[in-house]
């Protein structure tokens, strides 16, 4: 089976890249969570989901 370039450099970026410090993440506050959440579905209408945008069925125009 042929490859697309030589199997000798795989892996040759990700050894070149620099390591990084893993970053501690902190998530929101469930009530503040929660209201940022209200104001998208029921103040701003919004439907949950990433395609909420659609109207016709077809997605976005």
């Amino acid at each position: 089976m042929p490859t697309h370039g030589s199997l000798t450099k795989a892996g040759k970026v990700r050894s070149q890249t620099p390591k990084l410090e893993k970053t501690e993440r902190v998530s929101p506050i469930p009530r503040v969570r929660n209201k940022k959440i209200y104001l998208k579905r029921y103040s701003l209408k919004r439907k949950p989901g990433q395609n909420w945008d659609r109207r016709d069925g077809r997605g976005r125009r």
